[in-house]
């Protein structure tokens, strides 16, 4: 029994659900999950649906031919993926492991609906991690005196490596504007800290220096906008006045690892869609 995933996003309409189930019974699919949401301020409608079948009539490509119809006639923005093919996974790391490694020790136990693929890092500090798991390590330094060109260095080795999905596990540069739009709503960053609050570097510093009682993490979509792209997961621990800055960091580094591993995973399961700049997440 094959299994397919079927997301979709268009104008709300009368009947586009019966509109979709319909289609997918007289394609021999049948409906395995499925999720909706009508966001009522945009008028914007969103469906996750995953199809079990085994019928020649709801291979990729007879569906994606067939359903283009139905697309062009509602307005939808859609995808129609086959479960059984892996998204490929490139982490990017800078000096700081945790994150890099929770991934890389959950794709080595197959936690994880997907394949790493490599890591790519300003720094050899991860090389020893990668080489222990046996992925492929990619080092490009960023120097300050030849940033341009060592960026454009960095842009090219990720598109190397061919991801379907890059993951900014702590990875310390500024992603381009190019980069961003290439690969958009394919790169996912885990900032150490419950954005809105403290965006940029040193988060935990400062959340220290304001006498924060709650800190966290947030994973998002990397946009040409520091910090301000679209929200997947959050997650927050409790503090206070007796810890420092440090402690903070140690604290946040497991939610750090537990909230990009969740984000991951909503991504690789086809469970996350966009509207303007939040997020949609049939969790």
């Amino acid at each position: 029994m094959n299994i397919y995933r079927l997301r979709i996003s268009c104008p709300d309409v009368l009947g586009l659900v019966a509109k979709v189930s319909q289609f997918i019974l007289e394609h021999d699919g049948n409906i395995k999950e499925a999720h909706h949401h009508l966001d009522d301020e945009n008028k914007q409608f969103f469906m996750r649906i995953e199809i079990e079948s085994s019928s020649k009539l709801c291979t990729v490509a007879i569906f994606e031919a067939d359903f283009a119809r139905i697309a062009q006639q509602y307005n939808m923005t859609w995808h129609f993926g086959d479960n059984s093919k892996r998204k490929r996974i490139l982490l990017m790391g800078s000096k700081l492991s945790h994150c890099v490694a929770d991934l890389l020790h959950r794709d080595h136990e197959s936690e994880i609906e997907g394949k790493i693929i490599g890591v790519l890092s300003n720094h050899k500090n991860l090389s020893k991690l990668a080489n222990w798991y046996e992925v492929p390590f990619k080092q490009v330094n960023i120097n300050s005196a030849t940033k341009d060109s060592d960026i454009a260095k960095m842009t090219q080795a990720a598109a190397e490596f061919n991801p379907d999905v890059i993951v900014l596990a702590r990875y310390m540069q500024i992603i381009p504007k190019d980069m961003c739009q290439q690969f958009s709503g394919k790169i996912i960053n885990i900032h150490h800290s419950f954005l809105p609050s403290f965006v940029g570097a040193n988060p935990y510093t400062r959340a220290a220096q304001r006498g924060v009682k709650l800190i966290g993490a947030t994973c998002h979509y990397v946009t040409s906008n520091l910090d301000e792209g679209p929200i997947i997961e959050q997650d927050v621990i409790r503090v206070d006045h007796a810890d420092s800055s440090n402690d903070m960091k140690k604290i946040g580094q497991d939610i750090e690892k537990i909230t990009l591993a969740k984000a991951l995973q909503y991504h690789l399961e086809d469970r996350v869609l966009i509207c303007n700049n939040k997020t949609i997440v049939f969790s």
